[in-house]
């Protein structure tokens, strides 16, 4: 790598955010160019000297990483946003993703999750931790068990693998991971892709998970 990542890093809790700025430091292809406890300052780093990535924690004193996230997207949209969480929680997810996250993370997490994580959505993908993506899936099953299905409009035109297929696009997975996921050829996850496009009228992944978002699919 030419360049190396650059990371901030948002926590109030002193002996967290040490921890994951020293974890992050032993990458050589990471370089840390802030550490700081509020969202506050994460907004005052991301218009002074934008990172490529931003490690925020959600709860903060003062401004949340959710606010945070909303105002540092609003005026520097090429920042990477990774949430960090002591829980997974369906109104933290939720909003995260309407804010545009990149990824959202347990504190608890392995070094090497983190760093896939970071390596991820430098490629422009998203990542949600195994907890996020199941909390996701149970909720969607669960709309679908009680009867609530599919929201009114074009997504009723969708079969009930498109809508599954849709719904592990908005959750960030690659065509890989779900053709893995789903026990198909990842040709044949672009093939569903191409035609929830077509149904739907939109042009690209952006708008997929706009729309999952938007009409409660995720």
């Amino acid at each position: 790598m030419d360049r190396k990542i650059s990371i901030a890093v948002a926590d109030d809790h002193g002996l967290m955010r040490h921890g994951i700025v020293s974890l992050l430091e032993e990458d050589p292809e990471i370089q840390v160019v802030a550490s700081v406890s509020s969202g506050e300052d994460a907004v005052n780093v991301a218009n002074n000297r934008p990172p490529d990535v931003f490690l925020l924690d959600i709860v903060m004193k003062g401004m949340s990483g959710i606010e945070a996230t909303r105002w540092i997207k609003d005026q520097n949209p090429g920042i990477k946003i990774i949430l960090l969480s002591s829980e997974v929680s369906k109104e933290f997810i939720s909003e995260g993703m309407r804010m545009g996250i990149d990824g959202y993370l347990l504190k608890d997490c392995s070094r090497e999750t983190l760093l896939e994580a970071i390596r991820t959505v430098m490629r422009g993908e998203k990542f949600f931790s195994p907890e996020v993506t199941n909390l996701i899936f149970r909720d969607f099953y669960l709309k679908e068990t009680e009867g609530k299905g599919l929201p009114s409009g074009k997504a009723k035109e969708l079969s009930k693998r498109e809508t599954e297929v849709l719904v592990l696009i908005a959750s960030g997975k690659t065509i890989k991971e779900i053709g893995e996921h789903l026990f198909i050829s990842p040709k044949t996850v672009e093939t569903h892709k191409s035609h929830i496009m077509g149904k739907l009228e939109l042009t690209n992944t952006a708008q997929l998970v706009k729309y999952a978002i938007e009409n409660k699919l995720v």
